[in-house]
C-alpha cells in the first residue's frame, strides 16, 4: 500500500467530506438517553444517525453495506459490513473479522463554553474543530470508514471488516449487549477491534491505550422531614440531611486523603503498568495535562508517575451532581427536607464493578445514622479493561506507522475514562487485539466547556488506522 496515495486520500476526504459532516452533526444535540428521557420524541439521536448513516452509504467503498439495527424500545445501532479486500479477498484461510467502533450519542451542554462558543455551534479555529461530540466520538465512523476508503484506493488490502456505531455510550451502552446478541454470528471471528473513542497524551505521535478504569455509578439520597422548616425553628434539633450523608460518604472515602474504602474497589497495580507510567512520565515530563488549577491548589499526588497511576489505576469517587439544594442566590434559611448526590466511583481496570456496587449499598444503606431514611438507586456498573499482551505483527505495524506518519515512535499510557463496549467485546474474544486510541487530547475536554477535534490529528490517526487495516490483512496474505 502507498503510504503516500493513502495519506491524500484521506486529506482530501477530510478537508472536503468529512469536516462539513462534523459541523452538522456537533449542530445536533444528540444526548444521550441517560440525559435525554424522551429521546425517541426528541428525534435528536435518529437525526445524528440518520445523518451518519447516510454518509456512510455515500462513500465509494467496494463491498459495503450499512443498515440501521434496531431493537424494540433501545437505541439504535449503525452497522457497516465490508467485505475482504485485496489479498484478503483471495486468502483461502480462516476468515477474520476487524471490528471497528464508535457513537454518536453525547454529554450534555455543561456551562462555561467561552465567547462565541457553544455546545451545539461548531466553530473551526485553525486545527481545532469546536463543539460537543465532534471528537467524542462523533468523528469515529467518518475516521473508519475513510481509512477503509483509502486502503482500497491506494493498493492496499483489508480483511472483513464491520463497523458498530452505537447510540448510548455516553449512558454506560446498556443497549449494546442487546445488539451484539441479535448481531449473533454476523460478528464473526473477531481478531482485531479498533476503537477510536480514547484519548492520547500529545498530538505529535500515537498513543495507544493499554487499560480502562470501570465505573460504578449511583444516586445517594437523605430524607429528613416532609417540607422545609424555617432553620430557627428546626436546625440543631433536626438533624440536617447533607450532614447525614456527610456521615455516609465517610464510610466510603477518607475526607482527608481521597483513599476510597470499598474493599472491593481497590487492586493490586500489575508491575508492568507501573513501568509503563514512569515511562510515560519520562516522556512528557510530568503528567501531560494542565488541568487549570485555581490558585496554589496541590495535587493529590507529587511524583509524576503516581499522578498517571492515580488517574488509571486507583479508585477514586467523585459527586458530580445534586438535587434538593436551591442556588445560592435564592437560598433561604431553611433546613431543607433532604439532600440527593450523584455518585461517580472509578474502578482499577480490573475491579468486578458488580462486587463493587454490592458493597457500595450495604456500606450506605446498613444502620442509618439517627435512623434517617436513606435510599441507593440508579446504580450503573460499567467493568474496566486490561489490555491483552500485544502480537508483534500489531505492535510492529502500529510503531512503523507511527514513525511514518508522525515522525516519533507509539507510546503506551492507561486511559482513566471507562468504554464498556471494550470490555464486553475483550470477554466475547479473548484472543482479539485491540487498537484503542483516540484524539481527547489536551485541552479537548471532552464532557466539559470548549470540547473540540483536533482536526490535524485526527487526519494523521486515520492514516494509521489505514495502515493497521492494511498490515491484518498481509498478516493473514502472507
Amino acid at each position: 500500500m502507498d503510504a503516500d496515495d493513502t495519506q491524500n486520500v484521506i486529506a482530501k476526504c477530510w478537508g472536503s467530506e468529512i469536516i462539513p459532516e462534523l459541523e452538522r452533526y456537533i449542530a445536533i444535540p444528540a444526548l444521550s438517553p441517560s440525559f435525554d428521557a424522551d429521546w425517541e420524541a426528541s428525534g435528536h439521536i435518529e437525526a445524528a444517525v440518520q445523518q451518519v448513516a447516510a454518509w456512510l452509504e455515500s462513500r465509494p467503498v467496494t463491498g459495503a453495506t450499512v443498515e440501521i439495527q434496531r431493537l424494540p424500545g433501545r437505541t439504535p445501532l449503525i452497522v457497516v459490513e465490508v467485505e475482504p479486500f485485496g489479498a484478503a479477498a483471495t486468502d483461502d484461510g480462516d476468515e477474520s473479522t476487524v471490528v471497528l467502533y464508535g457513537h454518536v450519542d453525547k454529554q450534555p451542554e455543561m456551562t462555561g463554553w467561552r465567547d462565541g462558543l457553544g455546545p451545539w455551534t461548531p466553530v473551526r479555529d485553525g486545527d481545532r474543530l469546536y463543539g460537543r461530540g465532534g471528537a467524542d466520538d462523533g468523528y469515529a465512523a467518518f475516521a473508519s470508514m475513510a481509512a477503509i476508503e483509502a486502503v482500497q484506493a491506494s493498493g492496499g488490502s483489508h480483511s472483513r471488516c464491520l463497523m458498530l456505531i452505537e447510540a448510548c455510550e455516553e449512558s454506560g451502552s446498556p443497549d449494546l449487549l442487546h445488539h451484539l446478541d441479535a448481531l449473533g454470528e454476523r460478528l464473526g471471528d473477531v481478531g482485531l477491534l479498533v476503537c477510536l473513542d480514547s484519548g492520547c497524551a500529545t498530538y505529535d505521535t500515537v498513543w495507544l491505550t493499554t487499560s480502562l478504569r470501570g465505573l460504578v455509578e449511583a444516586t445517594l439520597r437523605v430524607d429528613v422531614i416532609a417540607e422545609g422548616w424555617h432553620s430557627g425553628m428546626a436546625s440543631g434539633l433536626v438533624p440536617s440531611s447533607f450532614r447525614l450523608l456527610r456521615i455516609l460518604l465517610d464510610r466510603i472515602e477518607d475526607a482527608a486523603t481521597g483513599q476510597v474504602k470499598v474493599e472491593a474497589a481497590n487492586a493490586e497495580i500489575p508491575a508492568h503498568r507501573i513501568a509503563e507510567a514512569l515511562a510515560m512520565a519520562d516522556f512528557l515530563g510530568g503528567t501531560g495535562e494542565d488541568f487549570g488549577l485555581i490558585g496554589d491548589l496541590q495535587l493529590m499526588e507529587d511524583d509524576p508517575a503516581d499522578g498517571l497511576l492515580a488517574r488509571t489505576w486507583c479508585p477514586a469517587l467523585s459527586v458530580v451532581g445534586a438535587d434538593g439544594m436551591p442556588p445560592t442566590a435564592s437560598a433561604g434559611n431553611v433546613l431543607r427536607p433532604h439532600t440527593a448526590l450523584k455518585l461517580s466511583l472509578r474502578l482499577p481496570p480490573t475491579a468486578d464493578s458488580q462486587a463493587v456496587a454490592s458493597e457500595l449499598a450495604d456500606l450506605l444503606r446498613s444502620d442509618a445514622p439517627l435512623q434517617a431514611s436513606v435510599s441507593v438507586d440508579e446504580v450503573d456498573c460499567a467493568d474496566g479493561w486490561d489490555a491483552p499482551d500485544l502480537a508483534p505483527w500489531l505492535a510492529a505495524a502500529l510503531n512503523e506507522s507511527a514513525l511514518r506518519r508522525f515522525g516519533q515512535p507509539m507510546q503506551l499510557f492507561g486511559e482513566g475514562g471507562s468504554i464498556p463496549f471494550i470490555a464486553m467485546l475483550g470477554g466475547m474474544f479473548p484472543e482479539a487485539q485491540f487498537v484503542v486510541t483516540g484524539v481527547l487530547g489536551p485541552e479537548s475536554n471532552a464532557h466539559g466547556p470548549n470540547e473540540f477535534l483536533h482536526v490535524a490529528y485526527a487526519e494523521k490517526l486515520t492514516g494509521c488506522i489505514a495502515d493497521i487495516l492494511d498490515a491484518e490483512a498481509r498478516r493473514f496474505g502472507s
